[in-house]
């Protein structure tokens, strides 16, 4: 256990190759928070104030034999990474897993929020929405959708509008997906406006109780008391942008080999939304791509040649639940085609307790 492994970002991909290495090597995990968010949970966790904790999983738990450093990483080098206030962790192997920025409530507004502080604003959101008759959300990606469903489904009477440029809804998924997806927002009562944008976004604060109306380019009002922007996800690879390391794609983010190397590196990788891959930009391609990740460390630590190559998907899949009665879903079928997944399937894979037992497993440790 001499070789140190450094992980930085405790997301998806970040604990699991944490976790899974813990105990093989000396793993430290580096993150600017107390606490794994599970943003598959947010949205619920914003309307219902009961759930308003679940999707935070300490890092305390996580790790038996490695440790967890809070705090943030401003540069990075083969040798390990430089930390915010000038202190330095030296690493034999480095995995940059620093994912994406979301806005609220996908992911507490501030970076190094605490758990119990992002609880109370969640919780704080949900009275706010208590207050409301109407809400306007901004973008009609799975976030804006599944966040309107919960919002439904938590208040029958609320107006609810979802407002974006697009064209359509999921596009690159199965037609028959986005037509019963559409007519299961009908079916909610939820407006979605396509082809729609605002001439100016709302004059009030996001996620606060403030009557507004706000203008489209094409001169129509639109009137709510609340309002969420569910768009504008970005890679979380700023502490790259000096170039020391890699020069980021256009699209801020980093090349990588089919060993999921930084690209010119054997012994730094990158994963999940950092990477410069065709996947989407979603949690289960990010854990979808650990295990590369983490075999290839594996034979690393024997001295053996790493061998295991990332094949990046090919059929986009899919699970959007609209609340707990509702959702579609699209996954890989028998022949590897991709294949529309009945209700109840939505319902039992994910839309029940949105992966929090999954993730309340992964966050408890095996030994005392």
């Amino acid at each position: 256990m001499n070789a140190r492994v450094a992980v930085v970002g405790g997301g998806y991909a970040g604990t699991m190759i944490a976790k899974e290495l813990d105990g093989e090597a000396d793993v430290i995990l580096i993150d600017p928070r107390d606490a794994f968010v599970n943003v598959s949970s947010s949205m619920r966790a914003a309307v219902r104030t009961e759930w308003a904790s679940r999707p935070f999983f300490s890092y305390d738990a996580l790790l038996e034999h490695g440790r967890v450093v809070r705090g943030a990483v401003t540069a990075v080098d083969p040798a390990g990474v430089t930390m915010a206030g000038g202190g330095r962790i030296e690493a034999d192997y480095i995995v940059l897993a620093t994912g994406s920025s979301h806005s609220y409530p996908a992911r507490p507004r501030e970076l190094n929020t605490s758990a119990a502080d992002a609880a109370n604003d969640l919780i704080a959101t949900s009275a706010q929405l208590e207050r409301s008759g109407s809400v306007l959300i901004l973008g009609a990606g799975a976030v804006g959708l599944e966040l309107g469903g919960e919002i439904r489904e938590a208040w029958p009477s609320m107006r609810i509008t979802i407002v974006a440029p697009s064209s359509d809804i999921l596009p690159g998924y199965l037609p028959e997906v986005r037509d019963e997806l559409r007519r299961q927002l009908q079916e909610l009562r939820i407006d979605l406006r396509l082809n729609t944008s605002l001439a100016s976004m709302p004059p009030v604060e996001d996620g606060r109780h403030s009557s507004f109306t706000v203008t489209t380019t094409t001169g129509e009002e639109i009137g709510a008391d609340i309002w969420f922007r569910t768009f504008g996800a970005r890679p979380n690879t700023g502490y790259l942008e000096d170039g020391n390391l890699i020069t980021l794609t256009d699209r801020r983010t980093v090349p990588v080999d089919n060993h999921l190397n930084v690209v010119g590196y054997d012994n730094v990788y990158a994963v999940g939304d950092i990477a410069d891959l065709t996947d989407s930009k979603m949690a289960t391609w990010a854990q979808t791509q650990a295990p590369t990740v983490i075999e290839n460390i594996r034979s690393h630590l024997r001295g053996e040649r790493p061998e295991r190559v990332y094949e990046p998907a090919t059929t986009a899949r899919i699970l959007l639940p609209l609340g707990t009665r509702g959702g579609v879903g699209q996954l890989p079928g028998h022949d590897g085609a991709p294949a529309s997944a009945p209700l109840e399937a939505v319902i039992a894979r994910k839309g029940n307790d949105l992966f929090t037992a999954r993730f309340a497993e992964r966050f408890t440790r095996t030994s005392s």
